[in-house]
């Protein structure tokens, strides 16, 4: 779909809103804290900025963002009881609605001291994120993306994830298409100004299987190695691409 000027204005504004999440969730994040205390300062900057959660009763998801440490991939539910400790990773997926429209994205980062693997791991998928981005522009192809993501993970060692992908955003929080984060065997359609998509490679050091837990919606890696998020909404301007939700 072709967003107008008018429509990516509000989008924008959108994802002002995600950018201060990241920020206030970023500067929380310590030792001690739990998921539920990242999720109560996402819902102040909501709630201040006057705009909505498209995480909370999204299919019945319970809190306004989403919170997955360590070998977590996505889509854990913020709890009392899961404290951060230092040497975790955490990965925290926040979004805003203004004005009808959506923002979307995801950081993941260490808990105090971390690893040099962990570390590592963050820094790749990072990486390949910035890697999608560049070729966000008018004309290349939609599986560039996924095929940018894949060849900067695996460069480093790593697998991405399959069955979770990137999607257009607008008016809903996942439009069609979805954005695989792999090259799937064909260029797909060709990228149009106006375009907007949120990319969020998920890439584990081990091997690229998931397990979905009994709650329904967290869903982890199926050999228990650790797993980093990265996401942000981009819209293709004749500029190239603009991240709506970069501060």
């Amino acid at each position: 779909m072709i967003r107008t000027p008018e429509e990516i204005a509000k989008m924008r504004k959108a994802g002002k809103v995600v950018a201060e999440i990241i920020e206030r969730t970023q500067a929380a994040v310590r030792p001690g804290v739990s998921t539920l205390d990242l999720d109560k300062v996402a819902r102040e900057v909501i709630e201040r900025r006057h705009a909505r959660s498209n995480f909370f009763n999204y299919h019945g998801f319970p809190a306004t963002i989403c919170t997955s440490p360590n070998n977590m991939i996505v889509h854990g539910i913020p709890s009392a009881d899961v404290v951060l400790k230092e040497g975790d990773i955490i990965s925290v997926d926040c979004g805003a609605i203004i004005e009808g429209y959506h923002g979307d994205a995801a950081y993941t980062m260490g808990v105090g001291g971390i690893s040099k693997a962990a570390r590592r791991l963050i820094e790749v998928t990072a990486a390949s994120l910035e890697a999608a981005i560049e070729v966000m522009r008018e004309d290349n192809r939609l599986h560039d993306i996924g095929r940018a993501v894949q060849d900067t993970a695996e460069a480093a060692g790593y697998s991405v994830v399959r069955k979770y992908v990137g999607h257009a955003i607008g008016t809903a929080m996942h439009e069609e298409p979805q954005v695989p984060n792999y090259w799937p065997g064909n260029p797909g359609p060709k990228l149009k100004v106006g375009n907007v998509y949120a990319i969020e490679p998920m890439v584990n050091i081990g091997g690229p299987d998931t397990i979905e837990l009994e709650d329904g919606w967290s869903v982890i890696t199926a050999d228990g190695s650790l797993s980093a998020h990265f996401e942000h909404t981009i819209a293709i301007t004749e500029d190239g691409p603009e991240v709506l939700t970069r501060g």
